[in-house]
Parts: C-alpha cells; sequence; structure tokens
C-alpha cells in the first residue's frame, strides 16, 4: 500500500506448529553442535558478535523504535556484543570450572564433567530486549545445547534483526530458535 506507515510493520505471532518446528529443527541441529569442540564453538559465538558489533546501527535503530532512549540503545547494542564475545571466550573455559575429579574412598574415583543437556526452551525477559534474548540464548548454547526462545513480546522486532545476525554468522541453522509472541499463549507450548 502506497499510504502505509514505514514504522508500522507485521510481526509474526508464533502458533503451536511453529513451537513444534522449532523444536524440530533443534533436535536435528543437537548432535552436530553437541559433537563440534567447545573452542569451535567459541570460534562461532566470536563470529556473531562480529555480526552483531557490524550491525550495530540496525540493531540501535530498532531499540529506538521500540522506545528504548538513542543513549540507552547504544549502551544495550555494546553490551550485548560484550555478553556475546564473553560467552565466546567462556566456550573452552567453563569446563575447567565445572569438571572435577571426586575422589572417594575406595579403589575407584568418580569424575564429573559437564555435557550438554539437549533442547531446551526458554523465554526471554520483556525488558532489556536485545541483551535479555542474548542473555538467554548464549549460555544455553555455550553449553553445547541447542535453544528455542520466545523472544520479548514488548520488542519482536529487534528479536527479528538478532535472528537475521544469527543467520547470516558461522552459527549452524537450528541451534537458536527465535520465536515472537506472547508467553501466556506460547510458555505452556513450550514447556511441554
Amino acid at each position: 500500500e502506497a499510504n502505509a506507515d514505514p514504522e508500522t510493520v507485521n510481526i509474526p505471532r508464533g502458533s503451536r506448529k511453529d513451537v513444534r518446528d522449532a523444536v524440530l529443527a533443534a533436535k536435528n541441529a543437537e548432535a552436530g553442535w553437541a559433537a563440534r569442540t567447545a573452542f569451535n564453538r567459541g570460534q562461532i559465538l566470536y563470529r556473531l558478535a562480529e555480526v552483531l558489533e557490524s550491525r550495530a546501527g540496525e540493531l540501535e535503530a530498532s531499540l529506538v523504535r521500540s522506545g528504548v532512549s538513542p543513549r540507552a540503545a547504544t549502551a544495550e547494542v555494546a553490551a550485548t556484543v560484550d555478553r556475546a564475545v564473553f560467552y565466546a571466550g567462556f566456550a573452552d573455559k567453563y569446563h575447567a570450572l565445572l569438571a572435577s575429579s571426586n575422589p572417594v574412598a575406595g579403589p575407584h574415583f568418580g569424575f564429573s564433567v559437564p555435557e550438554p543437556l539437549g533442547v531446551v526452551a526458554a523465554v526471554a525477559p520483556r525488558r532489556p530486549a536485545l541483551l535479555g534474548l542474548a542473555s538467554v540464548a548464549l549460555p544455553i548454547a555455550t553449553g553445547g545445547n541447542t535453544c528455542v526462545v520466545l523472544a520479548s513480546e514488548d520488542d519482536p522486532r529487534t528479536a527479528i534483526v538478532f535472528s537475521e545476525c544469527l543467520a547470516t554468522s558461522d552459527m549452524p541453522g537450528g541451534v537458536v530458535n527465535v520465536l515472537t509472541g506472547h508467553p501466556k499463549e506460547l510458555g505452556p507450548v513450550m514447556a511441554k
């Protein structure tokens, strides 16, 4: 429509089928992602940070359109890039913090080794929309898991830009699956 407001957009509202499709995509990506070395997962997350940084202007504009001040939008995007860099560096280090050798009485040892859980569902906080989404999805992926994340219902447009960053980085398809919609509708479906 020629007279349409350029600030008006239609954001897809996820359904039960979208949740099932996202879980299937995550399930199909699970084995390949878990089999990658922690170092390789870190490299992929670092590439995501580079893509986020290269699209900082677009992410900031999206946050401003959602009602965030320009200064706060700049700070949120910078914090999101920093968060991605943090998890990129942490990917091959958290094992040293969580794994342990547990000597027990007797002629044997107990070892604790962190392993991926598989497909993880999560709901991102309403605000901060971008940083909240990254803060929920990136630790899950760092641990070798795949995820289905419901983005902030207050600002789904920024989640779509974030998803484009995922798609144009080296992140394999199905590792991070972002849905838009209402938590009251999709939360119970995701929990099942």
